[in-house]
Parts: structure tokens; C-alpha cells; sequence
């Protein structure tokens, strides 16, 4: 039977009927007069519904798994308040006939549950109502309102730490994708729940005010309508009263206590028992010294002795039952030093230490995080790392080699490629890293420092303040994150020194399997393996990966009769990548916003660009002042605005542009005019001038 009525509510519910038809039935209780059956029958439907909710509420692992409660709670209270009118109708128009004229189910609670004494019902209502509406409601709809508030403040720091998670390559676009969402449902989420427990707050008020508009339009229907004395319609009709208020109030405190559950319950993938027994029963020393103050207790006279000794000998016995399980854990035994080496070998070759491609140096505090016996969490975020790069740049990042050096600060590191460091940081192993984003006002309890990859402003913080942290807005990240992060940035930066002769010997071969005519045509017949190295490095120092290596050859191959020069070739391959380089800088927009020279400046730096012919072009320092200047402060506004910082200008000026400004203002894109692709518009936003 219970199978065919899931099958019915199935395909209601694909047909989409279910909501329809359950405001039809809301409505029909309000406004059609039910039998005293029917009303038992969604009495008892009203109970058993609050029950598997507050057990859904226990057993769900977390308050997101949940997310539709906030929707059923509004409905679970409107059919409440619904059944309170019906009620009402059938108790003041059939409450005269006897104490079952509104069914069973009253009768039940306004005669056996207060033993049919109406002070005891008026009583114990009223109990239940300061419980559910001073205590428990109250607490859950405060609670529920500083949550929302605090989780709509943590968002933008959590936001901002997946995408570090994400630039480090700890996880991928996927994982980043489905973890944006779930910041997002959980700021839903609470939000949802805020004014939810609104709803259950007002349906507490309105148990009251039923209540009283019972007992007292039951007073005037009985005496006046159907002759009864006062006394007994005050008796028959406050009975009915009693009983229909208990049958809605012990629903609504169910759902009050769920409220109150779901919004206490910290966003852990673990059931609410799993997380009582494992923080309060976590400790034998807890359990045995309260067994030992009941046990003192039962012993004093007067006491109830069997009550105290009885739960201290049960306390005494799970906490010398967990003490015991902890003694038989296992202690994984130390790993044996290796034995000294007792000869010295020749001195070969094979002892020259090649230079490293990518190298990090670490403090001995720091070799637990890189210790594979120890599970280091800094090889896995590395390795992570270079599997993003790897996408991103278009060619395989060579794996990091990793050693401990005793000439470090202890808790330092350092990141080289090919041999030369790039950059090198602190961290302390046993804290978090705050960083602000820059739009954070307030200060953290911890070691203030700076951020490694970004230069940003950022504390060493306890782990217990992680989400004090984020709630404020600071993006929270562990210390592998850090050092993960600074490889990361660095390498990119630094791509076109990661990439040599057999890196680009292996992007041909492997698009020679597929365009092997293309490849033969290329090299070495149309240039040389190093000249394509050349210009592919080139375009890695400018931003552009090389993902699309089958454009880069095709164009390479075509311009190859044209032309051997490297600058040039880069410039022909930028052209035919032009679609590319836009979305990587403007996205799916269809107007690129720009900044340009007044084309004075540009004629004036153009012509020192033809003065030089194949050499370096010399500028006049106070003009490139100037217009490095007039770019910072546009950049800054850029940068306010969250656009990105595009400089466009004609074809033989832009290569030089790019590399007299690569490193004093990284954000900076230099674009020729021939690179806009011919389906998108430009917008000027800002223009160079040379005064």
C-alpha cells in the first residue's frame, strides 16, 4: 500500500501537480467544513511529519544536505495553521454534541494527556508554548540571523580561497566549480533559514491567540446557542480547546527544536551523533571524574543512592572502557637510521649535481611537509601545481626537486629555476595564513606578515580562528597552500625559461600524429627546431600559451618564406592567435575596453623604433616617466573597477612597449591593433598623452 501512494506522489510530481495540489488541499481545510475522521487523519499525518523531520535534522551528515528544509518548514507550518482552522470551525459548530465532536485524536490529548482536568491543560499549553516560543524559538531565529549575517561576510574570503586553491592547483576547475557552488547554497541556505525562523516564530504567537479565541467563541456558542450553563460550556469547550492546541503545539516544538538543530550544527560532513559522542565522550579523564562526583554525591544521605551510583558506575566503566581501547591502539614503531657508509667511492661524473630545472630549498622545520613517509601535504599541492600550469601554459612543467638545506632559516624556503632563486618566504608550519584581500578593515590576533605570492597584507593565525577569519573576509589558507601558491606564480611568470628544445620537440611529435604534413613542412624544412623555440618562449614571456600549437606551426609555416626574424614571426603568430589572446583577457565580451597614446606619443615613440632598425630603440627617459606614470594611475583605476589593463598600439612599437614594462606593471597587456579579432568593438577608456 505504501509503495503504490510513493508510485501516486511520483507522478504528481512529475507532472508537476505536487505544489498545485497542495495549496488546493491547504485551501480546501480552510474553507470546507472536515469530518471528525478526516481531521484525525491529518492530526496524525501533521505529528508523524514533524517526527521525520527532526530525525531527517539528527541523521543528515550536513545542514546542506538538507537545503530544501527551509521550504518544507513553510509548508509543514501552513498545514498546521490550516488544521488549527478547521478545528476550530468543527469544535465551535459540533463541540456541544460531546468531547469527540472534533475527533480522536483531540479527545485523546484534551482528556488523557491532562487527565480531562481543563486548569492542568490551560497549564501545561501554556508551558509548552513559553518553552517553544521564549526558549527555543527565540534562540534558533537569533542564531539563525547572526549566521546569515556572518556567512554573507565570509563568502567573498571563501571565494577567494578557492581560486587560491585553484591557481595552486590544489584543485581542479571542477572541484573549484562545485565548491563556489556550495559557498553559494550555504549563503542561500542561511539566508533562507533567517526568515524561515520567522515563520515558526509567528506560528508560536498564533497558537496563543487560537487559544484564546477558541475558549472564549466556544463560551458564547455554548451559552448563548445551544443553552448550555457557563460551567459546563466552559468545561466541554476548554477541554476541546486544549486538546486541539496540544495536538498543534507538540508539532510546532518539534519544529522549532529542528530549527534550532540544523542552525547550532557546524557544516561538517558528519552525523549530529557522531559529533556528540566524538566531542563530548572523547575523553576517558572526562567520563571518570564525573562518575567520581556521582559517586560522592549518591553517597551522602538522603540522596537518591540507586539513581547516582547507579549512572557514576556506568560513567566509571565507559571511561575505563575507552582508557583501555586507547592503552591497545596501535604505536607504529620507529623507522631504523640506515647504517653509515664504512668506504668513500671514487669521486665520478656521476657525482656532479646537474643544475635543477625547478628547484625548492626548505628549513628543516619545513620537512615534514615535504616527507613522503609522512604523507607531506606540500608534494601532493605541488603536484597539483604543475598539473595546472601544465594545462594552462601548454607544455608538461617538469617535475620540482625538492632538498633541505641547513643554510636556511629554519622555517624559510626558496624557489629557483634553473639554478638562479626567484623568491623565498617564511612560514610557520602549526598556523594558518589570513591574507587580505584588500578590502578587509580589521586586524587579526597573530604574527603579521605578508603574503609571498601577491605582496599582500596578511597574519599568522591559530587554526581555531580560521573561520573568525573568513567571516570577516580574509581568504584562510594552510601553509603547503602558501608555498604552492608562490611556485605557482613564479613559474608563471617564468614560463618561457621552463620551456627548451625537447619541450617543443615533443609538442610536434605529438601534433605530427596528427598534421604530420604540417610538421614536415615546418622543421627543419621551413626553420629550425631553435628558432621555433625562440619564438614560442617569446610569446610564453608575453602571456600567450601554447596550447594552440597547431596555429603557431601553420602560421610559422606560412611566414617562414616571408621571413626569418623572430620579432616578426612572434608578431604574425600573435595576429593569428588573436582570438585567443582576447578571451583570455576580456572573456566572451563583445567590447574590449582599451587604453591608447595620443597618436603625437605614438608617432614620436615610433619613430625612435625606426631610427633603431634591427637594434634596441632608445627612449628618452623623462617622456617614459611620464607615460609609466600616466599607466600606474590608470592601472589603479582598472584595477578599482575590476577591468582588465589592455594598452593597445601599432605593430612595431608593441613588442618594445611589452618589455619595458613587463616587470614594473605585471598587469599590464600590450596588444597590437592587428591582434583585436574582427568580431569585437573597441571602447577607449583612457589615452596617454605625451605632456
Amino acid at each position: 500500500m505504501s509503495e503504490l501512494i510513493l508510485a501516486r506522489l511520483g507522478d504528481f510530481n512529475r507532472l508537476g501537480l505536487g505544489v498545485p495540489l497542495l495549496v488546493m488541499a491547504l485551501l480546501a481545510m480552510i474553507i470546507l467544513p472536515l469530518p471528525p475522521f478526516a481531521l484525525d487523519a491529518f492530526f496524525t499525518f501533521n505529528i508523524t511529519l514533524s517526527l521525520i523531520i527532526v530525525l531527517a535534522v539528527v541523521y543528515i551528515p550536513r545542514p546542506l544536505d538538507f537545503a530544501v528544509f527551509p521550504t518544507v518548514l513553510l509548508a509543514v507550518t501552513l498545514l498546521r495553521l490550516a488544521l488549527n482552522v478547521a478545528s476550530t470551525r468543527v469544535v465551535l459548530l459540533e463541540g456541544h454534541t460531546g468531547p469527540d465532536a472534533a475527533g480522536k485524536v483531540i479527545e485523546a490529548f484534551g482528556a488523557v494527556v491532562v487527565g480531562g482536568n481543563y486548569a492542568v491543560g490551560l497549564i501545561v499549553f501554556f508551558i509548552l508554548v513559553v518553552i517553544n516560543f521564549v526558549v527555543v524559538t527565540k534562540g534558533a531565529a537569533r542564531v539563525s540571523e547572526v549566521t546569515a549575517r556572518f556567512t554573507l561576510d565570509a563568502m567573498p574570503g571563501k571565494q577567494m580561497a578557492i581560486d587560491a586553491d585553484l591557481n595552486a592547483g590544489v584543485v581542479t576547475q571542477e572541484e573549484a566549480s562545485r565548491r563556489r557552488n556550495e559557498v553559494r547554497e550555504e549563503a542561500d541556505f542561511y539566508g533562507a533559514m533567517d526568515g524561515t525562523s520567522k515563520f515558526v516564530r509567528g506560528d508560536a504567537i498564533a497558537g496563543i491567540l487560537i487559544l484564546l479565541l477558541n475558549v472564549i467563541g466556544g463560551l458564547f456558542v455554548g451559552v448563548l446557542q445551544h443553552d448550555l450553563s457557563f460551567a459546563d460550556a466552559g468545561r466541554l469547550y476548554t477541554l476541546l480547546t486544549i486538546g486541539d492546541g496540544l495536538v498543534a503545539q507538540i508539532p510546532s516544538l518539534l519544529l522549532s527544536t529542528s530549527v534550532a538543530i540544523i542552525v547550532t550544527r557546524m557544516s561538517r560532513a558528519q552525523a549530529l551523533t557522531e559529533q556528540v559522542i566524538a566531542q563530548v565522550f572523547f575523553s576517558p579523564r572526562i567520563l571518570t571524574t564525573a562518575g567520581s562526583v556521582l559517586a560522592l554525591l549518591g553517597l551522602l544521605p538522603g540522596m537518591p543512592n540507586i539513581a547516582f551510583l547507579g549512572l557514576a558506575g556506568a560513567a566509571l566503566y565507559a571511561g575505563y572502557h575507552l582508557q583501555r581501547r586507547e592503552a591497545a591502539a596501535p604505536v607504529s614503531a620507529p623507522v631504523p637510521e640506515p647504517a653509515p657508509a664504512t668506504e668513500r667511492a671514487e669521486l665520478t661524473w656521476d657525482d656532479l649535481a646537474a643544475v635543477d630545472l625547478i628547484g625548492l630549498e626548505v628549513g628543516y622545520r619545513l620537512i615534514p611537509l615535504v616527507d613522503r613517509n609522512q604523507n607531506g601535504p606540500l608534494l601532493g599541492r605541488i603536484k597539483g601545481v604543475r598539473r595546472k600550469l601544465s594545462e594552462d601554459l601548454g607544455f608538461l612543467i617538469q617535475p620540482v626537486h625538492i632538498r633541505d638545506n641547513l643554510e636556511l632559516r629554519p622555517s624559510c624556503y626558496r624557489i629557483s629555476v634553473l639554478g638562479v632563486p626567484l623568491g623565498e618566504g617564511e612560514i610557520q608550519v602549526d598556523r594558518e595564513l589570513a591574507i587580505n584581500p584588500g578590502h578587509v578593515s580589521a586586524t587579526l590576533t597573530g604574527t603579521r606578515t605578508t603574503d609571498p605570492a601577491f605582496g599582500l597584507e596578511a597574519y599568522w593565525i591559530e587554526p581555531a580562528a580560521r573561520e573568525h577569519a573568513q567571516q570577516l573576509g580574509f581568504t584562510v589558507v594552510d601553509p603547503s597552500t602558501v608555498v604552492a601558491t608562490h611556485i605557482s606564480e613564479l613559474l608563471k611568470r617564468n614560463a618561457h625559461k621552463l620551456l627548451g628544445h625537447e619541450e617543443v620537440q615533443e609538442l610536434l611529435d605529438r601534433l605530427a600524429a596528427k598534421a604530420p604534413k604540417l610538421v614536415e613542412n615546418l622543421t627543419p624544412n621551413a626553420l629550425p627546431l631553435s628558432t621555433v623555440v625562440q619564438v614560442i618562449r617569446e610569446l610564453l614571456a608575453e602571456k600567450v600559451p601554447a596550447r594552440n600549437i597547431r596555429t603557431i606551426a601553420e602560421t610559422l609555416t606560412e611566414q617562414a618564406v616571408r621571413t626569418q626574424s623572430v620579432p616578426a614571426l612572434v608578431a604574425c603568430v600573435r595576429e593569428a592567435l588573436a582570438s585567443d589572446i582576447a578571451q583570455s583577457i576580456f572573456g566572451l565580451s563583445e567590447e574590449l575596453a582599451v587604453i591608447t597614446l595620443e597618436p603625437s606619443l605614438e608617432q614620436l615613440l615610433g619613430e625612435s623604433v625606426e631610427r633603431a632598425g634591427e637594434g634596441t630603440p632608445t627612449f628618452e627617459p623623462g617622456l617614459m616617466d611620464k607615460v609609466h606614470e600616466a599607466l600606474t594611475q590608470i592601472a589603479r583605476r582598472q584595477e578599482t573597477a575590476g577591468a582588465p589593463f589592455v594598452l593597445i598600439v601599432n605593430t612595431k612599437l608593441r613588442p618594445w612597449l611589452a618589455r619595458l614594462t613587463r616587470f614594473s606593471l605585471p598587469d599590464l597587456n600590450v596588444l597590437a591593433y592587428g591582434e583585436i579579432p574582427q568580431d569585437k568593438s573597441l571602447r577607449v577608456v583612457a589615452s596617454v598623452g605625451d605632456n
